[in-house]
């Protein structure tokens, strides 16, 4: 089936053209010259007062480094740990979007350099954040920190992840969280759902996201899938902290996190979504001036900021 590229946002399909052909299919033949391509685009840094720190963390399973954005302030912060995008197998925690929520919601944002597949498969990932969240929580006092007011959260894979990692700290009884954001979650490794049957969605396609979950769970376990690489497989959502998911109308993963906001609200739990129509997946950092992009900017961090007092 194909997706009727019609029913795009027009604002953002101007770019289409422009997008690399390489993300048509990654796989593990390519995935070392994605990375080199991605990590060559130019970016361009807006000004801000947020300073940047980077800091490596020890952990039972190595190092983890993290970058902290924050600004100056006396009083004790609302925090939160922020998991970059990129398939689990690229991407950067030198994160704008860490950037952006430290700047407009004046918290700390510790976004975690985990590693990635397929050198580094599930559950790799998971466990550096989850070691990243230990040491912002025993930290907290250090970083200003109320530890009442933490969050998890990322975009694409790293919304995945934080899904993942919020199911690990209800089973280990980690830190208490304010809200998972979920920003168009990476969080099923079949995309057995309508949306999921299109072969030709811009940006994020069948085959390569395909790909990229055989690199993450080192082959194709199917249902048997951890529920803390990939949430839908989870059989119990009671328990979670409240979240905000929002997804493009446009979105290879569209169903699937709608049925996931679904099942948690069923489960008894609070979610918050938001469809926003003609976006497909990441289409909003290709061109976040659009007025989409900026919808979906103003939503998640009147969500974020409710829940954190920010």
């Amino acid at each position: 089936m194909e997706l009727d590229l019609d029913r795009l946002d027009p604002e953002l399909a101007v770019i289409l053209p422009a997008l690399p052909a390489e993300l048509a299919d990654i796989n593990r033949d390519n995935i070392g010259a994605v990375r080199e391509m991605m990590g060559a685009q130019p970016v361009e840094k807006p000004p801000t007062t947020v300073r940047v720190e980077e800091r490596t963390l020890p952990s039972p399973n190595g190092d983890v480094r993290v970058f902290v954005y924050s600004r100056p302030s006396s009083a004790p912060r609302a925090g939160m740990l922020w998991i970059h995008g990129g398939g689990y197998l690229f991407g950067s925690a030198e994160d704008d979007r860490a950037r952006l929520i430290a700047e407009k919601l004046e918290c700390t944002v510790v976004s975690a350099d985990y590693r990635l597949a397929p050198e580094h498969p599930f559950p790799a990932g998971p466990e550096d954040c989850y070691a990243a969240l230990l040491w912002m929580v025993e930290n907290a006092t250090e970083l200003g920190l109320d530890p009442a007011r933490i969050a998890i959260g990322g975009a694409s894979a790293g919304g995945g992840m934080a899904a993942g990692l919020a199911l690990m700290l209800r089973d280990r009884g980690g830190p208490a969280i304010a809200l998972q954001l979920l920003l168009y979650p990476m969080i099923d490794n079949l995309h057995d759902t309508p949306s999921g049957q299109y072969t030709n969605h811009p940006v994020w396609n069948q085959r390569t996201s395909f790909n990229a979950w055989e690199m993450y769970l080192d082959g194709v376990p199917g249902k048997d899938a951890s529920p803390y690489a990939a949430a839908t497989r989870a059989t119990d959502l009671t328990g979670l902290p409240p979240a905000y998911l929002c997804v493009g109308s446009e979105d290879l993963f569209r169903d699937e996190d709608i049925d996931y906001a679904r099942r948690l609200i069923a489960a008894g739990g609070v979610c918050e979504l938001s469809v926003y129509p003609g976006l497909f997946h990441g289409g909003d950092s290709f061109l976040p001036e659009a007025s989409v992009s900026q919808r979906l900017e103003r939503g998640f961090l009147h969500a974020l900021g409710q829940k954190l007092g920010a």
